[in-house]
């Protein structure tokens, strides 16, 4: 809702209250039409609990309970004075807020309830219980159109919400880099393997010791902190190893000599602090840092598990701290995979079930509910700091309490016996992390990935008990050993979990080109696909896909991995999904090209594809997502497209539509040595006019694109001898020389005894076309240009030698370009132009008149260019500033070549276009056999 929106639903709704204010019929009535009507919660009668039962001598009942946002409510009658006392049935005498504030401290839950509300229709006074002094903020009914954001406590905004997550994560990630900076050096082998080990260790179990301080696992608010402030700084290591002993200890086990201060820890279990770690002697800076800004300072329950996780592990990590910065993946790009392998079936079930009418029927419906998502069983078989199994616990988490409260709201009498009389109401919470499995080759991410896993378990422990009243503790944690510390790549998955009692496989597998692989890496990937396979030369990512497909033989297993998009590019497409879709693959959903930002101080952003898949075939609807909408369509093929599936080959030396051949241009291999600055030619050529001969203009994309020229020393066709006495010329042949004998490539060692010429040659002796290799993405149209033989072609390049106008017109067109976005491979945002493109692509067969018809728009566009000679092609192509003459020579091009091909320019979209072009180079490629 807008201000003004809001404003005037303020208005209304004090219009309709004024008078009215009958505690007992009304009260339910005025807080679901507020949060409705004003606040915008379209299902505010679910949003807000009423007769919340609270257990203090007898049952009581709160008046109302948001969960989502800790807010107690407590509603009088209009006529009430809210800050006198009032008799309770045991005789107290209690003001409505102290009548509350007994109800709030009896919800114990994530420190408790954040605010509470009291009003009498005609006031509400609200109270932030983090005060330390409690005189509450009033606003008048009659004023709620004036003060109504006063009340957006009440709601509880997601986005808003992961934004603080991130903000306190960070922090909290600040903080704990300050303390590994500070420790490490006190130890008395810093960089030794082993000491790292022992310091993440340490880290782990203070970030866990400040965490459950806060959460009141450890019972008053700052026992931890007090604990280790009655020390002096050189005692602070001893105190600390005594502590992590007893915190590994039951109770019935622990020494009986131990100090109180010590006995009144919990038995946390769970592995966290088994065995002993080395802690060097620890200085005042470390005790004012640890008690102060880590403790005093800071609220760790506010911090998100899936974001802190990534944090953590990176802030901790030398290479990414060496690299800028902390590193985590965003909860919203989590959740673009998590959602439609799963979650999205899951709500909308969910969201079926809660509008059946029949009690006992629905009853039945959400309790097999709740068993089939305690079911469920996943894998990430990269899980680093485990960010995608502690986002998915959570979301089933989520949907759990909502099941609970729904039960709840239809037999809360048996739900009020249940958790009042029975000593265990574990059993309400059947969503368990031990539903969760993971695969990291790093030790310390392990302990993380099951840090994070504990801390969210809590989380949502304590909101279920915020909804039952549970009477269970969460200490001591159940030991999870279901995170493995492996290489995913060589060990046997079933040893981790049996693909039989598996769901779904999730994950980011780590991104690496094969030239930035190290040499384990390398070993993975030959082992994967074996050694001279084509799929080695391609990204590190796809051996998880090949894994996957062996594991899943036979399963209704769905996998889904975030991947750099080049993996449904170019020649990445015939070489590893031909065989991969070839058995018996099928794409279920995909997220084309999106900019993949894992948060960091500084943003590592690369462009991926999410891809969703699973070895058996059905008839549901595949979703394809791109930008923020989604299409249904009833096949995805493997460039992530609603097409048949297209297996281009690669063509380097011919045409699939015999075509003129295309070619790189020239390459000089020469470390610079025959190209020359403007001014430098200017130089040579007024010392010895007789260079003028062989120097001629060259380019390379980024002149031809900014219509500029360098220029080259070219000696071919002229004999080398008649300048060698020139210094300047022979010191930089001699320099060539001697790069290209130290080449390890024979075809330039070759070229070292003809330092003189470029390495390889293709400059034609006609006009040409002049095609960059690398463009940018944001193009609607590639730049080409025709270039006469004078002026020489560097091999960034690519060339087509007696091109004419009409096939200028076809190569320019959205027809062409459409299939160049589909099917070209990528460096970075930018598209790769090569002969694997061109040869595969689709000409149409023209008439002469169509022909005739393309050759005169293509013309067109060359003349509006001509009508801005001091803008270059960078500047027309920019499709901000493409002048308007310009792009109606284009639009009408387009339609020429669209009506060439028979398609139909009015309705066709891109993705049409490039579907009929694929359904073309199959029947072509049917033709050619």
């Amino acid at each position: 809702m807008t201000q003004f929106e809001q404003e005037q639903a303020a208005k209304k709704f004090v219009e309709i209250w004024k008078d009215k204010g009958n505690e007992k019929s009304e009260a339910q009535k005025f807080w679901i039409q507020l949060l409705r009507e004003v606040y915008g919660v379209k299902d505010s009668e679910q949003y807000i609990d009423f007769e919340l039962p609270v257990k203090i001598k007898n049952t009581s009942f709160a008046d109302g309970f948001i969960a989502d946002t800790k807010v107690l409510i407590e509603m009088k009658g209009k006529d009430v004075d809210l800050t006198k006392p009032e008799k309770q049935s045991d005789g107290s005498m209690l003001t409505p807020f102290q009548q509350a504030k007994r109800y709030a401290d009896e919800l114990v839950y994530d420190k408790g309830v954040r605010w509470i509300i009291v009003s009498n229709f005609k006031e509400i006074h609200i109270y932030d219980m983090k005060k330390r002094h409690q005189e509450p903020e009033t606003i008048l009914l009659n004023e709620l159109p004036k003060y109504y954001y006063v009340l957006q406590i009440l709601v509880n905004d997601k986005d808003e919400n992961i934004k603080k997550e991130e903000q306190i994560s960070k922090k909290a990630g600040d903080i704990i880099g300050k303390i590994y900076d500070l420790v490490k050096p006190l130890y008395e082998n810093p960089e030794d393997d082993e000491t790292l080990k022992n310091l993440n260790k340490f880290c782990v179990r203070l970030v866990f010791c400040l965490y459950a301080e806060d959460a009141g696992l450890f019972g008053n608010r700052l026992m931890f902190h007090d604990y280790l402030n009655r020390y002096d700084p050189e005692d602070l290591r001893e105190a600390l190893l005594s502590l992590f002993e007893v915190l590994n200890t039951e109770e019935n086990k622990r020494n009986p000599y131990l100090k109180e201060e010590l006995k009144a820890f919990p038995y946390v279990n769970g592995g966290l602090f088994d065995g002993n770690i080395e802690i060097p002697r620890l200085n005042a800076e470390f005790k004012t840092l640890l008690l102060e800004k880590a403790s005093e300072d800071f609220d760790w329950t506010e911090i998100s598990p899936t974001i802190f996780g990534g944090v953590f592990e990176s802030t901790l990590n030398p290479e990414t701290r060496r690299n800028g910065g902390m590193h985590y993946t965003s909860v919203e790009n989590i959740r673009k995979l998590i959602k439609p392998l799963f979650l999205d079936d899951l709500q909308y079930e969910f969201e079926s079930i809660k509008s059946e009418t029949t009690i006992k029927s629905k009853k039945q419906k959400l309790e097999d509910f709740q068993d089939k998502i305690s079911s469920l069983r996943f894998l990430d078989p990269a899980c680093g700091s485990g960010n995608f199994l502690t986002q998915t616990y959570l979301e089933l988490r989520d949907i759990e309490n909502e099941i609970i409260k729904e039960l709840v709201r239809i037999d809360k009498k048996q739900y009020a016996d249940q958790i009042q009389f029975s000593d265990e109401n574990s059993n309400l919470i059947k969503v368990s992390i031990n539903q969760f499995y993971g695969i990291e080759i790093n030790d310390f991410a392990v302990s993380v990935a099951k840090t994070a896993l504990w801390i969210a378990e809590h989380q949502m422990f304590e909101k279920t008990r915020a909804i039952t009243y549970m009477k269970d503790e969460f200490l001591p944690l159940r030991t999870y050993t279901n995170i493995i510390e492996g290489n995913a790549l060589r060990i046997d998955w079933n040893d981790v979990v049996d693909k039989n009692e598996l769901n779904y496989i999730m994950g980011n597998p780590p991104f690496i080109g094969a030239h930035l692989r190290s040499i384990a890496q390398s070993e993975d990937v030959f082992n994967i696909f074996g050694k001279g396979a084509s799929e080695t030369k391609l990204d590190y990512v796809l051996c998880w896909y090949k894994k996957s497909l062996n594991y899943i033989e036979n399963t209704k297993i769905k996998v889904a991995f975030v991947s750099t998009d080049s993996i449904c590019q170019g020649e990445s497409v015939p070489t590893f999904w031909k065989n991969f879709i070839n058995s018996g693959i099928e794409i279920k959903f995909a997220y084309t090209s999106f900019k993949w930002s894992s948060e960091a101080n500084e943003k590592a952003q690369v462009y991926c594809v999410i891809i969703g898949f699973a070895k058996y075939k059905d008839d549901k609807e595949k979703l394809i997502y791109k930008n923020d909408n989604v299409k249904k369509v009833k096949y995805i093929n493997a460039y992530l497209m609603d097409a048949p599936e297209c297996w281009l080959i690669n063509r380097s030396n011919f045409n699939l539509c015999d075509m003129p051949k295309i070619i790189k241009g020239s390459e000089p291999t020469d470390g610079g040595n025959l190209l020359l600055t403007k001014h430098e030619k200017e130089q040579l050529i007024n010392k010895y006019p007789q260079l003028n001969n062989v120097i001629k203009k060259f380019i390379d994309a980024k002149n031809f694109l900014n219509n500029t020229f360098k220029y080259c020393l070219w000696f071919n066709n002229t004999n080398p001898a008649d300048y060698i006495k020139i210094s300047e010329i022979k010191e930089r042949l001699e320099t060539i020389k001697s790069l290209r004998e130290k080449s390890t490539a024979d075809r330039i060692r070759n070229k070292a005894n003809v330092p003189y010429l470029f390495c390889q040659i293709r400059q034609p002796n006609t006009d040409y076309l002049v095609i960059p290799r690398v463009t940018s993405g944001e193009r609607k149209y590639i730049p080409l240009g025709f270039m006469t033989p004078e002026v020489i072609c560097g091999d960034r390049n690519s060339i087509i030698p007696n091109a004419d106008l009409y096939m200028f017109g076809i190569l320019m067109s959205n027809v062409h370009n459409a299939w160049v976005r589909a099917i070209c491979g990528k460096l970075g945002t930018g598209n790769n132009y090569s002969p694997f493109v061109y040869n595969n692509f689709p000409w149409p067969i023209v008439s002469d008149s169509q022909k005739e018809r393309i050759m005169i728009t293509a013309k067109q566009i060359l003349d509006a260019r001509k009508m801005y000679p001091n803008n270059s092609l960078a500047d027309l192509y920019n499709e901000l500033t493409m002048p308007i003459d310009l792009r109606k020579a284009h639009i009408e091009n387009d339609k020429a070549v669209m009506e060439a091909y028979g398609f139909n320019w009015k309705k066709m979209s891109e993705a049409d276009c490039v579907a009929e072009l694929m359904k073309m180079y199959q029947k072509l490629v049917e033709e050619e056999k």
